[in-house]
């Protein structure tokens, strides 16, 4: 199992784009790939579950995946979210 952990620095937070861009990046891989905030963890794969988090401008996030591909998805994940001003 591979993790990550991200600070938010996107003045919306993960709001709706930026939710969709990252279940998109997610989706290409076969790992299972979570997204962790405040105690729960949610599918990244999954656009409600990642809407329904709520995350905010400076919140600390972990995404983690687990699966043949782990170390690629992490990657792919970490560029979109820097790439899309989203997280450091």
């Amino acid at each position: 199992m591979e993790k990550k952990e991200f600070h938010v620095i996107a003045e919306t937070g993960i709001h709706a784009r930026p939710a969709t861009l990252l279940v998109q990046a997610a989706s290409k891989f076969n790992s299972d790939v979570t997204l962790e905030y405040n105690g729960k963890s949610v599918n990244l794969k999954s656009i409600m579950g990642v809407m329904s988090l709520g995350v905010g401008q400076n919140a600390d996030v972990v995404i983690s995946a687990d699966g043949a591909d782990e170390a690629e998805a992490i990657a792919a994940i970490e560029e979109t979210m820097k790439k899309e001003g989203l997280a450091e």
